[in-house]
């Protein structure tokens, strides 16, 4: 006869997740590790109490979520909350298999040998594991009023679903995207080499950012692009000297191999893996489904499945074209694919130098997924039969406001007359301040009817990230 796990397995497993309770305090280990600059962000979200809700936590593999709730235990515990009333429980643990969430957590409460009835914090890692989790942990927040509910997930746009579709005003998601580059620099301490200036656009002060030592920036900026969309890596030389083995293995392989295929019923996962292996080396390219299918030898019915599947693991992000005149067209028969951080090519075939040929997608690839990091914010990109603008931004009525040409080189100051593309679409679009990526060249230029801005590539990507997190800031009254 089969045996079952008992509850006791169960709860001693509870108590090794849970050291505080004997400790009062969070594993050295994780304490020492540094702060994501978005903690500041996350951190009022749990101790929020007016409003009843659970906080959901999603973000792609290895960006650092669980080092983050751990962060949010010791936080709790230095103001005052008993540590023997907040509870973590990985549910991608074997032994929680079947057990449902208020099950596990009448377990974990009898483990403590608290007999509170309320104000208990009780952590669910790697919820997406949970058959139905939305539904349960609705039921939590309802049925536990005077407790708060915080999960975590690595299928950032299929939880982001569920969370929408079922747990409308019960939970407040949380995305917690890859290092910006901002966040890169502040975390390896190189803040000393940044510095503040103010820019002329569209004939108004902006706020930017620059460096005192430039070529030391963009060092930092080709070690981003190779290593940096990971905390973990940013710290090791180890995985450093063979990130395809970390990288691979972690974040690719668990992603393609184990997560999609278990919460979309995926079988061929040797497909999905030659279509992402194709789109990670392209990134940055112009796709059809046709040429994708081609080259992949994924059917073109199976492709958009999989491309939705891997935006939902947040490893791609599809970006949709316009024409010379700002409109969309009709059918999307075209359309930009970009990794959400150009680290995972660089890990999945080599790391590049600084003149690689391939140097200038990677560019655009890192100053993309400093964008995707704004929930209110889409990118486009123009393309016509013969001309091409990297990036546009377009109004609440879908006009074009702004354009961005993405470059690795600094000729183009010195030739302003060869960006014919961008000065068709600015004029026809009456965008009079475009701005050009450089290597290290800055500085305006007045040519003909535009004021060009040229900045190079690494403080635009800064900048980006920086103002970025200066805005969610903002919305959450940090300012």
């Amino acid at each position: 006869m089969l045996k079952n796990i008992s509850k006791e397995q169960v709860q001693d497993r509870i108590k090794f997740e849970n050291p505080w309770w004997i400790t009062g305090q969070i594993e050295e280990d994780y304490n020492e590790m540094p702060r994501r600059l978005y903690f500041k962000l996350f951190k009022p979200l749990v101790y929020e109490r007016d409003i009843r809700r659970a906080v959901v936590l999603m973000g792609p593999r290895r960006v650092g979520k669980t080092v983050m709730l751990y962060h949010m235990v010791e936080d709790l515990i230095s103001n005052g909350v008993n540590p023997n009333k907040i509870i973590f429980i990985t549910i991608e643990n074997p032994i929680y298999n079947n057990i449902a969430l208020e099950q596990l957590f009448l377990y974990a409460k009898e483990a403590t040998g608290i007999e509170d009835k309320s104000d208990w914090h009780i952590i669910f890692d790697e919820i997406q594991y949970c058959k139905d989790w939305e539904v349960h942990l609705k039921s939590l927040v309802d049925s536990y009023r005077q407790d708060k509910f915080i999960v975590s997930g690595s299928a950032a746009a299929a939880l982001k679903f569920k969370s929408n579709e079922s747990g409308a005003g019960r939970f407040t998601d949380f995305l917690l995207p890859p290092l910006t580059f901002h966040e890169y620099i502040s975390l390896k301490g190189f803040d000393r080499i940044i510095k503040p200036i103010d820019i002329k656009w569209n004939n108004i002060k902006v706020e930017f950012y620059t460096s005192t030592h430039l070529d030391e920036l963009n060092k930092h900026f080709i070690d981003y692009i190779n290593y940096g969309g990971y905390p973990e890596v940013i710290f090791s030389k180890k995985i450093q000297a063979n990130p395809g083995r970390y990288i691979r293995h972690d974040i690719v392989d668990k992603v393609l191999l184990r997560d999609l295929p278990s919460l979309y019923g995926i079988n061929d996962t040797r497909e999905l893996n030659s279509m992402f292996t194709t789109i990670a080396y392209n990134s940055g390219g112009e796709f059809s489904l046709e040429t994708l299918s081609k080259q992949s030898g994924v059917p073109k019915n199976t492709l958009k499945k999989y491309i939705e599947y891997l935006e939902a693991a947040y490893l791609i992000k599809q970006v949709k074209r316009i024409d010379q005149s700002g409109k969309k067209f009709k059918r999307d028969n075209f359309f930009k694919i970009y990794l959400t951080n150009p680290s995972l090519r660089s890990a999945l075939f080599s790391p590049i130098t600084a003149t690689d040929e391939l140097m200038g997608n990677l560019v655009e690839t890192a100053i993309f997924s400093q964008w995707m990091h704004r929930d209110k914010f889409t990118p486009w990109y123009a393309r016509w039969n013969n001309g091409e603008v990297d990036m546009v931004g377009l109004d609440a009525h879908l006009k074009p406001m702004w354009a961005l040409e993405i470059k690795w080189t600094n000729r183009y100051f010195e030739k302003p007359n060869e960006l014919k593309s961008l000065y068709k679409f600015c004029i026809e679009n009456k965008i009079v301040n475009p701005v050009i990526t450089t290597i290290n060249v800055a500085g305006e230029l007045n040519y003909r009817d535009l004021n060009l801005q040229f900045l190079p590539s690494s403080t635009y990507a800064y900048t980006v990230g920086k103002r970025t997190l200066t805005l969610r800031e903002e919305e959450n009254g940090f300012m």
